[in-house]
């Protein structure tokens, strides 16, 4: 299970990784994966007070995958699979997944292949983001 503290819910973080952030696609979703400080949310509510925030996730299930049941299973799948690898990631950064339709068939290892691969392809890439 995802812990409450690395959960996206605001939609401001939700759209600092996706236009901030760097985004690799494959066939079954998208990553976008946004490495921030302690200074990317401020006024961050799920800050502990502390210096560091934890690596936190959101995900994107749209009505194009499926019904709300197909759509729920997606979201599921994904948020075991992020819950595994966010303690890989660098605290402080922000990771949107976003389900493309192609996923509502998919089984759960191919879905894992695809979300490691996107990660391995954004952590072979340069941490600081430059452009940004």
């Amino acid at each position: 299970m995802l812990p409450s503290e690395s959960r996206l819910r605001r939609r401001e973080d939700f759209a600092t990784a996706v236009r901030r952030g760097r985004r690799v696609g494959r066939p079954l979703l998208v990553v976008h994966l946004y490495i921030g400080g302690t200074t990317a949310e401020p006024a961050n509510p799920h800050g502990a007070g502390g210096n560091f925030l934890p690596a936190r996730a959101g995900f994107v299930v749209s009505k194009a995958v499926g019904v709300a049941v197909v759509r729920n299973r997606v979201k599921r799948r994904l948020r075991h699979l992020v819950a595994e690898r966010i303690g890989d990631l660098p605290a402080g950064s922000l990771i949107v997944v976003r389900a493309l339709p192609s996923a509502a068939e998919a089984q759960y290892a191919d879905l894992a292949r695809d979300l490691d691969s996107a990660l391995r392809k954004l952590s072979a890439s340069s941490p600081t983001g430059a452009g940004q």
